[in-house]
């Protein structure tokens, strides 16, 4: 049924690749903190950076409990499931860090993501997640659906954007510059690109 992977690759990386969404887990270390679940999905905003990195765009939006869990502890799981084909579940646990744009290492990191308008999205940071533990299980209880297209809405939102009313926008949503449970978040004013 399941079974323990030592690297991303071949048959692995291939399902991870065709995939059209994926979703992402985090949590603060305090007990009673909030676990975030997101899901993520725009065409182009996912890499395979080698057998055990993995990357992924962060883009504008209302919250930024990822980025917070990830600066206080580093812990995030990614799954992802099959909705056409054979069932199958794929999970990369492991260690995330939110480099942000004016980080040196960011623009190198943004060459793996080129079928993607960055700029469109309102782009904060690029998640970093090296895998401590990949594993499959079966799927079969996930429901067959079908994929349309993107939504453009995310698109037509935030291209209109530059880097002085996106963060204007985000300094007028209470969980951007810090977490529901009070961690810091998103760097604000936002970085200007390295």
């Amino acid at each position: 049924m399941g079974k323990v992977y030592e690297r991303i690759d071949g048959r692995l990386r291939a399902f991870i690749e065709q995939q059209k969404i994926f979703f992402t887990a985090t949590a603060p270390l305090a007990g009673d903190g909030t676990v975030n679940l997101s899901p993520k999905g725009l065409t182009g905003s996912f890499a395979v950076l080698d057998e055990l990195t993995v990357a992924y765009l962060d883009f504008a939006g209302s919250n930024a409990e990822t980025i917070a869990h990830l600066r206080e502890n580093g812990r995030i799981t990614l799954m992802w499931c099959a909705f056409t084909g054979p069932p199958n579940i794929v999970r990369v646990h492991g260690r995330g860090e939110p480099v942000f744009r004016d980080d040196p290492r960011f623009a190198g990191l943004l060459e793996h993501f080129p079928d993607i308008d960055v700029d469109a999205h309102g782009l904060r940071a690029i998640i970093v997640v090296t895998a401590d533990l990949i594993r499959d299980t079966c799927g079969f209880a996930v429901p067959f659906m079908d994929y349309r297209e993107d939504r453009t809405l995310h698109g037509d939102r935030f291209r209109r954007e530059d880097d002085d009313t996106l963060s204007a926008y985000f300094e007028k949503k209470e969980h951007v510059a810090t977490s529901i449970d009070g961690l810091p978040g998103l760097p604000l004013p936002l970085p200007p690109r390295a």
